[in-house]
């Protein structure tokens, strides 16, 4: 289990809400992610893992420092 300091700007804010996911979603995958990889597509970390609700989520994120999280982009799987 980890512990982020998130980071939400106009931009990945909005960007998530297209794919209908919210920050308590995306950050809970990332906390509790079922598994880590890396972004295929774009070469940065990412999660996969299901919200409380039960939706399974990709998760891609850039990781500034141990515990600094901006999520670039979150969608169901």
């Amino acid at each position: 289990m980890a512990f982020f300091f998130f980071i939400w700007d106009g931009e990945n804010d909005k960007h998530i809400a297209e794919h209908g996911v919210s920050h308590e979603e995306a950050e809970y995958v990332v906390c509790f992610p079922d598994d880590k990889t890396i972004s295929r597509s774009s070469g940065r970390n990412a999660a996969y893992g299901y919200t409380l609700a039960g939706k399974r989520l990709f998760v891609a994120y850039e990781l500034f420092d141990d515990a600094t999280v901006y999520v670039v982009t979150a969608y169901e799987v």
